[in-house]
C-alpha cells in the first residue's frame, strides 16, 4: 500500500508539470545497482541545447519517497571523444526550487563548467546513490529463510526535459531471480539483469513505475550512529578510535534462533544473517585493536602489506535482521603520511566515512582532536557537514585541545573522500608537557631532600622535645640490650654444640681402647638429637638478628660463626662414621688412621676459627 500511494501522490504532480524546452536529452543511459544493501543509479546524458540562449544549469528532479533516502549525489563531465577524452571535470551541485514546479519533486541544479551555447551538446554522468530503499518484503522471516527485498522506480526517465532515446538496465545479485517485477513493453530478464528500453521520443515528465521483488541476502548493516574519533600527536602518530552501534536493517527474524541449525548449516539456517564484516584501513596502519564492552575480541584477522591494510570482524554472534551490537575499532597512522603543512599552516588529510564495505551509517560524527596549543582553525569537506568545536582535557593539559567536530547524516562509501584540516601550531609547544615533567620531578625531589633534612620542631628545650629525645634514647638502649641479649644467646648455644663435640670425640677414644661400637652409635645417635634440637634453637635468633637495624654491624661475623660451627660438625660426623665403619669392617690399621689424620687436621683448623670467631663477637 506504501508503494502505491507514493506513485498516486507523484503521478498527480507530474501531470500538470511544465516542461522546460531550451534542453532535450538525446539519450540516457541509466543503470541501477541492487547487488548490495545501497542503490546505486547510474546515469550517462547527452544534452543538446536547441534554444536560442545558452544554458548553465541542468536540472535533475527527484521524487520525494526518493530524496528522503538521497544519500550522495554527484555529476561529472568529459571533453573530447574517444582517445582525446580528457579527465572527468566534477560539477556543483545544489538544492533548488525552480518556479511553477510541483511539491512532490526534489530538484537539484548542476552547474555547467561554461554556458552551452545553441546547438552544442555535453555527456553528463550522474551519480545518485541511496540508502534504505530497498523495503524488507516480507518485514519478518524465519532463521532458514532468504531475504526478500523490493525496489520501487521508473521505467523512464524523469526530467523535465525531452527524452529522445532511454535505456534502463537493473542489476540484481547473481545468486537470485527475482520473485516477480513489473514487465512492460520492451522488458527482458537476462540473467540477472533486467533492461528496459529502448523507449524513443517521450515528452517531459514521463514517469512509469515499476516495482522489482527480488532476494537479497548481501550484509544490511547499518550503523545507526558512528563516532570517529582522530587524535593527532605531533610526537609522530594518528589515532583513529571508532565506536558503532550497528543494526541489521534488513527482515527481521521471526521465532527463536535455534544455535544447532545455525552451526550445523550455516548457509541455510543463517541465510539472511552476516558473520563478519571487512574494514579497509589505510596503508600502514598498526596497534590495531577490536573489542566491546566485555572486552577484546579475538575473532578478527589483520593482513597488510605496503598499499593496504584489511581487518576482518566477526561480532561475537551472527546478525539476524533487527539484531544489534556495539564495538570499537583503534588503530594507529603515522603522522607523515596524513599530516602536511603549506602557506604557514599545517593540515590533516585523511578521509571523512567508514572503513568498513557497503555500510550505511545513518549519523557519522567525526572528531578531529587537534595538540593543546593549536589556533586558526579551518575545515575543509568535499561536501557539505554540520560542524562546530569543542574542548578537549587529557593529561598534563592546562587550555585543552581543541577538537573540531564534524556531522553527517546518511552516510555512505562514496563520502569516503578525504577532508582537510587547518590549524597553527608553534613548535616551542611541543616542549611544554616533557618540561612539565621535568620540573614536576625536580620539584618533587627538592621538597623530599629539603622535608628529609629540615627540623620542623618548634623548640629544642621544650619539654616535648626533649621528651621525645628522651623515649628515642630509651627506645634505642632497648634495642641495643636485645641485641645483645640475643648474640649472647647464640654464643651459648654455640658453645653448648662444642660441648656436643668434645663428648662425641671422647667416644672415639673410648672406642680405641674398648672396641664397644654399639656404645659409639648410641653416643651418636644422642649428639645427633642434641645438635637438631639447638639448630632449632638457634633460628629465631637469628631471625631477630636480621631484623634488627641494630646488629647490622655483627651480624656477617654471627652468620659467619653459624657457618663454621655447621661445617665443623660435618667434618666432626663424617670422622666418627669413618672411625665405626673401620672397627665394624676391621679395615687395616695404617689405611684408617690415613683417612681419619686428614679429617682431623681439618676439624683442628675449623675448631680454631670458631673459637676465634668466638672471642671477636666478645670484643665487639
Amino acid at each position: 500500500m506504501g508503494f502505491r500511494f507514493d506513485l498516486f501522490l507523484l503521478s498527480v504532480a507530474i501531470l500538470w508539470a511544465p516542461s522546460l524546452s531550451d534542453l532535450v536529452i538525446s539519450k540516457v543511459d541509466r543503470r541501477i545497482d541492487l547487488t548490495s544493501q545501497i542503490v546505486r543509479i547510474s546515469a550517462t546524458l547527452k544534452v543538446e541545447n536547441v534554444g536560442p540562449d545558452p544554458v548553465l544549469e541542468v536540472l535533475l528532479p527527484f521524487p520525494d519517497h526518493q530524496a528522503k533516502n538521497f544519500a550522495y549525489l554527484a555529476a561529472a563531465t568529459n571533453e573530447g571523444k574517444g582517445k582525446s577524452k580528457g579527465p572527468a571535470t566534477s560539477l556543483p551541485i545544489e538544492v533548488v526550487q525552480p518556479n511553477e514546479m510541483p511539491p512532490a519533486l526534489t530538484w537539484y541544479s548542476v552547474s555547467l563548467p561554461k554556458g552551452l551555447g545553441k546547438g552544442e551538446s555535453l555527456t553528463l554522468d550522474v551519480l545518485a546513490v541511496f540508502t534504505h530503499a530497498l523495503r524488507p518484503f516480507p518485514e519478518k522471516i524465519s532463521q532458514a529463510e532468504n531475504q526478500l527485498v523490493a525496489f520501487q522506480e521508473s521505467a523512464h526517465y524523469l526530467s523535465p526535459y525531452i527524452v529522445k532515446v532511454q535505456l534502463l538496465s537493473v542489476k540484481l545479485p547473481p545468486d537470485f531471480k527475482p520473485e516477480s517485477y513489473t514487465k512492460l513493453e520492451k522488458s527482458e530478464l537476462s540473467g540477472s539483469e533486467i533492461k528496459y528500453g529502448p523507449y524513443e521520443n517521450l515528452p517531459p515528465f514521463s514517469y512509469s513505475p515499476i516495482i522489482v521483488h527480488f532476494g537479497n541476502n548481501q550484509p544490511f548493516a547499518v550503523a545507526q550512529e558512528l563516532l570517529r574519533e582522530i587524535e593527532i600527536s605531533h610526537w609522530g602518530n594518528v589515532q583513529v578510535t571508532e565506536h558503532y552501534n550497528l543494526i541489521h536493517g534488513g527482515s527481521q527474524i521471526k521465532g527463536e534462533f535455534s544455535r544447532l541449525d545455525y552451526q550445523a548449516r550455516p548457509h541455510v539456517g543463517g541465510a539472511s544473517a552476516f558473520r563478519h564484516l571487512v574494514a579497509n584501513l589505510p596503508p600502514r596502519a598498526h596497534s590495531v585493536y577490536y573489542r566491546d564492552e566485555i572486552g577484546n575480541i579475538s575473532t578478527s584477522n589483520l593482513w597488510g602489506d605496503s598499499k593496504k591494510t584489511q581487518l576482518e570482524i566477526e561480532p561475537r554472534y551472527p546478525m539476524f535482521g533487527g539484531w544489534r551490537t556495539s564495538f570499537t575499532i583503534g588503530y594507529g597512522l603515522p603522522l607523515k603520511d596524513f599530516l602536511f603543512q603549506s602557506e604557514g599552516k599545517r593540515f590533516l588529510n585523511i578521509s571523512f566515512g567508514s572503513p568498513i564495505r557497503d555500510l550505511v551509517i545513518d549519523n557519522l560524527i567525526v572528531k578531529v582532536v587537534l595538540p593543546e596549543g593549536s589556533k586558526d582553525v579551518s575545515v575543509s569537506a568535499p561536501f557539505s557537514v554540520k560542524q562546530w568545536h569543542e574542548t578537549k582535557f587529557s593529561h598534563l593539559d592546562i587550555d585543552g585541545r581543541p577538537v573540531v567536530v564534524l556531522e553527517k547524516t546518511n552516510v555512505v562509501q562514496e563520502h569516503s573522500q578525504y577532508f582537510q584540516v587547518y590549524y597553527k601550531f608553534n613548535n616551542v609547544s611541543l616542549l611544554r608537557e616533557p618540561l612539565m615533567l621535568i620540573f614536576g620531578f625536580f620539584f618533587m625531589f627538592i621538597a623530599c631532600i629539603v622535608y628529609v633534612h629540615a627540623d620542623l620542631t618548634i623548640s629544642k628545650s621544650s619539654a616535648s622535645y626533649v621528651a621525645k629525645l628522651q623515649w628515642d634514647e630509651g627506645i634505642l638502649r632497648c634495642h641495643y640490650f636485645q641485641v645483645k641479649t640475643a648474640i649472647q644467646q647464640v654464643q651459648n648455644i654455640i658453645n653448648r654444640c662444642l660441648t656436643v663435640h668434645d663428648r662425641l670425640d671422647a667416644t672415639l677414644r673410648d672406642l680405641s681402647r674398648t672396641g664397644d661400637v654399639q656404645a659409639c652409635k648410641v653416643a651418636r645417635k644422642a649428639a645427633d638429637s642434641l645438635l637438631k634440637d639447638l639448630s632449632k634453637e638457634l633460628k629465631p635468633l637469628l631471625a631477630f638478628l636480621h631484623s634488627s637495624p641494630q646488629a647490622a654491624q655483627i651480624l656477617l661475623k654471627v652468620e659467619d660463626l653459624v657457618a663454621k660451627e655447621h661445617e665443623l660438625q660435618e667434618k666432626l660426623m663424617l670422622k666418627h662414621s669413618t672411625v665405626v665403619e673401620g672397627y665394624e669392617k676391621k679395615s687395616g690399621g695404617r689405611e684408617m688412621e690415613n683417612r681419619v689424620a686428614l679429617i682431623q687436621q681439618k676439624l683442628i683448623a675449623l675448631r680454631q676459627e670458631v673459637d676465634d670467631l668466638l672471642e671477636v663477637i666478645d670484643e665487639i
